[in-house]
């Protein structure tokens, strides 16, 4: 058996497992105590804090976040990003779409020279992003999340997967995809829990007894269209899972289990 076959091995048994009854435990809990602020069975009321004037030398600037001469903080949630997003796509201004899921994905983190504004201002300024976001949104509407993954997986120059899934979350929010097609974010904190999921799966299988197929397959950054569409299916059924547990609303959108693994602390699931 090569390594593609344990992966693939690995990826059927996670399918049949699921969540373990830690992690199921873990997330009730979270759930617990994070009940009245997401009442909705969403994410939508996650907020972060950034700094519009870091961002002064952005264009396209999104008219409804906070002017980029404002040196304050400002706040931005979830359910605002996706009404700047509704905004952009209806005129078909995809770069003020990307800069509004950019902004709320950096937040404060990163420094003006360094991996927020100047990588921003580069990829912005990449020639045929307007295309490659057009396309996978047109994608995204026409035949969903894994083609319009692939339309944008290794397009555009320092624009990788952890970015841009955000840009598709809100597109597919904005348009209302359905909760079974719906994107989701996908970058390096919850790739280290599928991983770390799947290699315990290997080792209780025997398939991955080292571990090293789940760090190939669930690596920290690029993951391929079908892992894309492997994370999309496992964060799926494994809200179908919670929500049969009664320790999860029955009517939760797989970004609320999205939002709440980023969140839950992986050595209280392993």
């Amino acid at each position: 058996m090569n390594r593609q076959d344990r992966a693939d091995a690995v990826d059927r048994e996670m399918a049949a497992r699921l969540l373990p009854d830690v992690a199921l435990t873990a997330l009730g809990r979270w759930w617990q105590e994070n009940t009245g602020r997401y009442a909705d069975g969403t994410p939508g009321a996650q907020t972060i804090v950034y700094t519009p004037s870091r961002w002064a030398q952005i264009t396209p600037w999104p008219p409804a976040l906070a002017p980029a001469s404002h040196t304050g903080d400002a706040k931005l949630s979830r359910a605002e990003v996706t009404e700047v997003v509704a905004d952009a796509l209806r005129r078909e201004a995809f770069k003020e779409a990307l800069v509004a899921t950019y902004v709320w994905g950096k937040g404060k983190r990163g420094a003006p020279g360094g991996s927020g504004p100047a990588t921003l201002q580069r990829i912005l300024g990449t020639e045929g992003l307007e295309a490659a976001l057009a396309t996978a949104v047109t994608k995204l509407c026409e035949h969903g999340a894994r083609p319009a993954y692939a339309a944008l997986h290794r397009q555009v120059p320092r624009l990788g997967p952890s970015f841009f899934t955000k840009f598709l979350y809100f597109t597919g929010k904005a348009l209302l995809a359905a909760p079974s097609s719906m994107p989701l974010i996908l970058d390096r904190v919850l790739s280290l829990r599928l991983r770390s999921l799947a290699a315990a799966v290997g080792r209780q299988t025997g398939h991955d007894p080292d571990a090293s197929v789940a760090a190939w397959v669930w690596a920290d950054w690029n993951w391929s269209p079908h892992r894309y569409e492997v994370y999309l299916s496992f964060m799926q059924a494994a809200t179908r899972q919670l929500a049969g547990t009664g320790n999860w609303p029955s009517d939760a959108t797989p970004d609320l289990l999205e939002f709440a693994l980023f969140n839950t602390a992986w050595e209280t699931l392993s």
